[in-house]
């Protein structure tokens, strides 16, 4: 307080001592997404999938485009190399990665019109957005094998 605003009546009050005042506690947080509710699942995940979509399989889809075009030879090469065990994986868990993101970005835009804002209908819908998303990559893994 400047001392022309300071009061002669109220005494001034200073301790000494700066270890009386309580310490904050450490806090613990549970990383643990299994025990998430599934609107926080959903959500981190419709995160994750968006951040993955977008920086490494974007680049990566629009090179394979790129040299596939440009001849057959090029073309032959990314269709064997994509029918390896281990591609087909990495294509099911892509199309999984876009249908969580699809749906879980379609789940937003109703709960931005201010439908199922509720508590029970948020955790209904996040579980459908969850199943349509392995319903999707299941269907694209059928198709795969």
């Amino acid at each position: 307080m400047p001392p022309e605003l300071e009061s002669t009546i109220v005494p001034k009050v200073t301790t000494k001592n700066m270890s009386a005042a309580p310490k904050p506690r450490p806090k613990y947080y549970d990383l643990n997404l299994a025990h998430l509710w599934p609107p926080a699942l959903l959500s981190i995940l419709h995160r994750g999938t968006g951040l993955v979509l977008f920086f490494p399989l974007l680049p990566l889809g629009l090179y394979i485009l790129q040299t596939s075009l440009a001849s057959e030879a090029e073309f032959a090469r990314w269709h064997e190399l994509l029918h390896h065990p281990v591609a087909k994986v990495a294509i099911f868990l892509v199309a999984w990665s876009f249908a969580h993101h699809f749906f879980a970005g379609i789940r937003y835009l109703i709960l931005d019109l201010h439908v199922m804002g509720s508590k029970p209908a948020a955790r209904a819908s996040a579980l459908v957005v969850l199943a349509l998303g392995l319903a999707a990559a299941a269907a694209v893994g059928a198709c795969l094998w």
